[in-house]
């Protein structure tokens, strides 16, 4: 486990090892989500990095008889 420490402005280094594991970037945005006691950081993905990461999901819904 990585400890790191909150700056008196309320700052954090986030490790050498865990931005690359990570692979986060100078300039990348996260969501800071507070979650039972402790802070995730999500990084967030554009639009453009997202487009077509559904492909091949199977979009058959099964429905009631009557929705036929």
């Amino acid at each position: 486990m990585t400890v790191v420490t909150i700056s008196s402005r309320f700052q954090i280094v986030i490790p050498k090892d865990v931005r690359e594991r990570l692979d986060l970037k100078p300039g990348q945005k996260v969501d800071a989500i507070p979650f039972r006691g402790r802070v995730e950081l999500i990084p967030v993905e554009s639009i453009e990095a997202m487009r077509g990461f559904l492909r091949g999901i199977d979009t058959t819904v099964p429905r009631e008889r009557d929705r036929v």
